[in-house]
């Protein structure tokens, strides 16, 4: 039976994840178990603890276990790193310098027999312009937020723990996931579901950019995709880059109002007030824009088309009827 952590697996896509795993049998017979904050109701039944990612000891207790797959999706989102500067660095890094060293641990008491499987979800924030028109895989990461140099540091140390053969792990560069079902969070991407997750539930929504702002995304249906199939990867065919740009779907906001009219008449358009935001207009000012992850495509990884899909992902999956 293989042992599976899921890290952050109280979020929407650890939860999306969890999901994917039970009904699909992913891992055939699984234990699993998910650590976070708190958790939503109605947790599939499955082993669930609450704790702080950023104590060293919790990492200890949770790799007691010698789990065979972790998947380290806990974070802080980008608002909230570039806010809250100290708690941006102990939760997004620190926590991920624990995991390793426990793991490590691990490893060494087991005579290096223990070598598992770790996935970390990264993000398109470890890029800073300027930018070609598509970024390619050997564009350079220069991270110009607080969320994107800590993910950046994570892919370093994921990279070196699995060089030394600690652990064997997989660095992916998350696009902004999209459309995300529930409440708004701090991320200063949020606006991008926001507008079509709030009109489409008959609410008013905010779009705080010019809708000339054009932005890389993918479904949550594709980003728990993207995790299991990383579980399954043949590492040793990243030649030892062990971060991966991912696919999407590259379009501006008014493309995503375009489809949404398409989707749900001008009525759900009409719930769209434009209310500038220095702030956020600054910050989506220095994110990436258009990708051509061919590494990853070559891996089979896969995402949607257009933004049509990825609005009927939220239709068929997480729309409130």
């Amino acid at each position: 039976m293989q042992k599976i952590l899921i890290l952050g697996g109280g979020g929407m896509i650890g939860q999306k994840m969890a999901q994917k795993i039970v009904h699909e049998n992913t891992f055939g017979a699984a234990d699993i178990t998910l650590f976070d904050r708190a958790f939503p109701s109605g947790n599939l039944g499955l082993t669930s603890i609450t704790g702080n990612i950023a104590d060293p000891a919790t990492a200890t207790k949770l790799v007691a276990s010698k789990p065979d797959y972790i998947f380290q999706l806990a974070s802080i989102v980008s608002g909230q790193a570039e806010q809250e500067f100290e708690l941006g660095w102990d939760v997004n890094m620190m926590s991920m310098w624990y995991l390793l060293n426990a793991l490590k641990d691990q490893h060494d008491a087991s005579g290096g027999t223990y070598r598992p499987r770790v996935v970390f979800t990264s993000s398109i924030a470890v890029f800073g312009g300027p930018y070609p028109d598509k970024i390619g895989d050997e564009f350079l990461s220069a991270p110009q937020t607080s969320y994107g140099a800590q993910k950046a540091a994570c892919e370093l140390m994921l990279s070196d723990f699995s060089r030394k053969g600690f652990v064997d792990g997989v660095s992916l560069r998350l696009p902004t996931i999209c459309v995300r079902p529930g409440e708004a969070n701090k991320a200063a991407s949020s606006f991008f579901s926001g507008i079509i997750r709030e009109p489409l539930n008959g609410v008013e929504a905010i779009l705080p950019v010019q809708d000339t702002v054009r932005h890389w995304h993918a479904s949550p249906r594709s980003a728990a995709g993207f995790i299991t199939h990383a579980a399954m990867l043949d590492t040793d065919l990243l030649d030892g880059r062990r971060a991966l740009n991912l696919p999407g779907y590259s379009c501006t906001v008014e493309e995503q109002i375009e489809a949404l009219r398409r989707a749900a008449g001008q009525r759900a358009v009409d719930l769209i007030k434009h209310v500038p935001d220095e702030a956020i207009m600054a910050m989506v000012g220095e994110w990436p824009r258009d990708f051509d992850p061919q590494r990853a495509i070559e891996l089979g990884f896969t995402s949607e088309a257009n933004f049509d899909e990825i609005i009927a992902v939220y239709i068929d999956e997480d729309l409130e009827r």
